[in-house]
This record gives C-alpha cells, sequence and structure tokens, in this order.
C-alpha cells in the first residue's frame, strides 16, 4: 500500500485526464447537495474530511461508472488507472464544485456551491450553501467554480469591495492549499481488490461479486448480467425460475463448474474471456442438473428440494461443453441417487452443516 497527498487541482487534472475512474461496482453518487456543502465547510475550516482510496492498475475495466454527472474521458495510453474504492461520493462532490472542462449530462440535478460573503466565521455554522440560480444573491454569494480558473475568478471578484476581494483570497488560498490523503492499491490481482472493497464498504454497500464479474468480463458480445437474465426465464419453465433469482446459487454453481471450488470469489482468478468462453457449460450444467431432478426424481420445483445447495455438485457433474451431453449407465445412476437421498437425510448441505456447499 502506497500513501500520496493530491491538492484539488491534481485531482481535478487527475479525473479530467481519464486517469482517476470510478469501476462499475461502485454505487452512483448519492450525497444532497446540501451534504456537499457541509464538505466544502469542512475543507474551508481544516476539519478532517477523510481519505480516498484507489486500485493502480495498467487494466482497463470495460464497464465503469460515471463520476456524478460527467462522463469521463478515456485514459491516455499505457497510463496507469486509479480507480475509487472509497471516498467516491467525496471525490465527485470536489470535482463537481471546482471543474470547468466537462460538460455535465442531460439528467443531472446539481446545484452551485456558494459562499455567503455575509456570513460570520464560526466553527459550527456552515458558510456555504448550495442554491439554485433564483436564489443567488449578487454580492452575497460567491460561486466555487471559479476558484481554480483564474480568468474567471478575475471576473467574479471584479465588483467586489476590497475587504471582499481580500476574504476571497484567502477562501482561495485555502482551497489550493489543501492537501487530501489517499491510499493506493498497487495490484493486478482482482481477488485482493474483492477483499479491500468489501472490508472497506462493510458498513456500507457489501461487495456484489456479480456487479465484480460483470464489470470484468463485460464485451460488445457479451454482458453477464443479461445472461443471468436469460437464465433466469428459460428456467422459469421448468419450475425452477427460483434457481436464477438466486444470484448466489448461480454462481457457486459457476465457481464449481470452472473451478471446483464453491465460492464466488474464486471465480474472480478467471479472465474475462475465460467466463464468456465457458458460459455456455455453465447452462448445460444447471440444465442439466435440473433435468435429472425432475425426471429421475420427479422433483418438479426448487421449493421441493431440501436444500437449494444440492444443485451445485450435480451441475458440475453434467457440465459439458455446448453440443454434448453426459452419459451414464445404470451403476452411475444409481450412485447418484444414493448420494442424493445420503446428503438430503444427513442435511450435508444445510446452511448449519460444516460441509455447506461442498461440492
Amino acid at each position: 500500500m502506497e500513501y500520496q497527498s493530491y491538492s484539488i487541482r491534481q485531482l481535478l487534472d487527475s479525473v479530467s485526464s481519464g486517469s482517476i475512474r470510478i469501476p462499475a461496482f461502485q454505487r452512483g453518487f448519492v450525497w444532497d447537495m446540501d451534504r456537499v456543502a457541509y464538505l466544502m465547510d469542512s475543507i474551508y475550516k481544516r476539519y478532517p474530511f477523510g481519505s480516498l482510496l484507489f486500485w493502480r492498475t495498467k487494466s482497463k475495466l470495460a464497464t465503469e461508472r460515471k463520476l456524478g454527472a460527467f462522463d469521463l474521458p478515456s485514459p491516455q495510453e499505457d497510463y496507469p488507472i486509479d480507480y475509487v474504492l472509497d471516498g467516491q461520493q467525496r471525490l465527485t462532490s470536489i470535482f463537481s464544485v471546482f471543474q470547468t472542462e466537462l460538460m455535465p449530462t442531460n439528467e443531472h440535478n446539481w446545484t452551485g456551491i456558494y459562499f455567503d460573503l455575509e456570513a460570520q466565521e464560526d466553527a459550527q455554522e456552515s458558510q456555504f450553501y448550495a442554491l439554485r440560480d433564483e436564489e443567488v444573491i449578487s454580492g452575497k454569494h460567491f460561486p466555487l467554480n471559479v476558484l481554480f480558473d483564474s480568468v474567471k475568478y478575475r471576473e467574479a471578484t471584479s465588483k467586489c469591495t476590497t475587504e471582499q476581494i481580500r476574504r476571497l483570497d484567502t477562501l482561495q488560498e485555502k482551497f489550493k492549499e489543501v492537501s487530501i490523503p489517499a491510499q493506493i492499491l498497487k495490484t493486478e490481482d482482482r481477488a485482493i481488490v474483492a477483499i479491500v472493497f468489501e472490508r472497506v464498504n462493510r458498513l456500507g454497500m457489501k461487495l456484489d461479486t456479480l456487479q465484480l464479474l460483470s464489470a470484468w468480463t463485460w464485451n460488445e458480445d457479451f454482458d453477464l448480467l443479461e445472461n443471468f437474465r436469460n437464465l433466469k426465464e428459460d428456467l422459469e419453465e421448468f419450475g425452477f425460475s427460483e434457481v436464477g433469482e438466486d444470484c448466489d446459487l448461480i454462481l457457486r454453481c459457476t465457481a464449481a463448474i470452472l473451478k471446483k471450488e464453491t465460492t464466488p470469489e474464486s471465480l474472480l482468478e478467471l479472465s474475462g474471456q475465460q467466463i464468456r468462453e465457458a458460459f455456455p457449460k455453465v447452462r448445460s450444467g444447471i440444465f442439466g442438473a435440473i433435468d435429472f431432478f425432475r425426471k429421475q426424481l420427479k422433483i418438479a420445483a426448487l421449493k421441493n428440494l431440501p436444500y437449494p445447495g444440492l444443485i451445485i455438485p450435480l451441475s458440475a457433474f453434467f457440465a459439458e461443453p455446448e453440443g454434448k451431453e453426459v452419459s451414464y449407465d445404470a451403476i452411475v445412476y444409481n450412485r447418484l441417487k444414493k448420494w442424493f437421498w445420503r446428503s438430503c437425510f444427513t442435511n450435508r448441505y444445510s446452511p448449519y452443516s460444516a460441509l455447506h456447499y461442498e461440492a
């Protein structure tokens, strides 16, 4: 882990150049404008406001999020990318308040942040406000978005009094001098990224392995989320639509088929191409298991199974490349039935069993 400090100008330049980006598995910008104004007040008063955590990698993710209301430019070729793992709300707020280069998308509802020139210095009360255009009072509210643009700053202060200019110069200096701490995680091991992201977000949004895999496997011909939706629709006619609704169960089946393990996180070790190429095999394995339950054991729906986890090892057994089927004789058939009933009566795949989900 590397530690680095950024000025606001450095953050603006890094985001504008495309070297700082938002991964698809992050949630979007959720702060309201009053909270953004309070962040500006904390920065101005030198109060602690948190740090940033970046994942630095040479691999650009196929799918990414916008930064607030802004579509980010493509990064420079062969330039390391910093993906935001923690601090996205603060980074988006800072960039959106001060940047002047990018145009926001049409659907944004951003309002300007202003400094109240008439407000008294107060340790508790904020001197910054989120205001719509019709709420702005000339000579009282000063826009923050000009502080890092020298031409616009001179224009905005041209009609101010000497005392107001002195106060605004101090305001500008404080924001230009601020140092924002950041931790840099340098790794190409996506499993480590997943663990770090889950731990820093443990009290917020829990890591969604499916979202991670979707971001890392996507290309124009393959969308993992779309394939999961199609799988659910195809399973409905067989009475097993609940399987398609249980993403964790499908991911465990996928891990058992592709990695001989049952933890979804193990899939993060595979490349996007490997998962794309193997998905037909995953489909055949899941459908083969369900077909066995329906035809050989007369189980018509997932709710009739004692434990959903019984699908996992059976999916691995029936998984074959597209166009091929698993053939088995009477001996294997009897072994499968014996395994099924023994697993049911011993609670082997119960959530409370130590052998839960073992393939």
